[in-house]
């Protein structure tokens, strides 16, 4: 069984963070393991509160995880502090992680913030540059791309802030499109080609979906997918989810048996 771990903040409701993460692993038949970078109190509406981990819990963790169960795949959610963000890149630079990859979570679908600007900051220094994958949304595209305050509108502007941000970190980005206006299509970029994924914009949305399609895709990539076909069936993955999800926030644990089609 391949194994993968999820570096993320606990959701208490179950619908996002390491829960959704290994709900995720689980279902595509993966051996999860998790370090906990925070407590959170939140459900699908908005988050409540969160406590840090300690940064020597954070690696104390790691170290546990990677002596005895060294992953496929990792993927990293919330870091809510330098310090995190420090440990686990000096961490997962010392075990020689793979297929890392990274939901550049900064704030929570309801607005809250989940990370200072200087662990922010720490993570797009120390921990991004490590990555396989980015999974920005719009609105975290055009920051990592533009700057603050910047917006994305239209499919050239995408275009340029995957380019830019493979410029800044030498990694692959998907600029996830849930936040656009007239589709919910996606764009990869892994410093050659600019492919963009068809996605479908369900009616209901859902807590924790980005968190489930990093994980899916980490998923994949432990699985031996290239990084476009691991795109491609998280993708289909989530969608066969929200589709059957019931309109809780929650995740849904589903067979692995969608395929989607891509736009290049």
């Amino acid at each position: 069984m391949k194994t993968f771990l999820t570096i993320a903040g606990s959701d208490s409701s179950g619908g996002a963070g390491i829960q959704a993460d290994i709900k995720t692993a689980t279902a595509l038949g993966m051996y999860a393991a998790s370090v906990v970078t925070a407590v959170t109190a939140q459900n699908a509406d908005m988050v409540y509160g969160f406590a840090e981990t300690p940064a020597d819990m954070v690696a104390m963790q790691l170290d546990a995880v990677f002596s005895q169960i060294v992953p496929d795949a990792v993927k990293i959610g919330m870091v809510p502090s330098a310090a995190c963000a420090e440990t686990v890149a000096q961490k997962l630079a010392y075990f020689g992680a793979k297929n890392i990859v990274i939901d550049p979570l900064a704030v929570a679908s309801g607005g809250q913030r989940l990370a200072s600007e200087q662990a922010a900051a720490a993570s797009r220094r120390h921990l991004y540059p490590m990555a396989a994958l980015l999974t920005p949304n719009l609105p975290e595209a055009a920051q990592l791309a533009f700057g603050e305050g910047a917006a994305i509108c239209g499919r050239e502007e995408a275009e340029r802030a995957a380019e830019a941000i493979f410029d800044r970190f030498g990694c692959a980005v998907l600029v996830k499109g849930g936040h656009a206006a007239e589709n919910a299509d996606d764009l990869l970029y892994d410093g050659k080609r600019l492919v963009w994924l068809a996605g479908e914009r369900l009616p209901r949305g859902a807590h924790g979906t980005g968190c489930t399609l990093s994980s899916a895709i980490a998923c994949r990539l432990a699985a031996g997918d290239t990084l476009q076909d691991a795109v491609c069936a998280a993708k289909a993955y989530l969608t066969g989810a929200l589709r059957a999800a019931e309109p809780c926030g929650g995740s849904a644990l589903l067979n692995f048996t969608w395929k989607c089609k891509t736009e290049e």
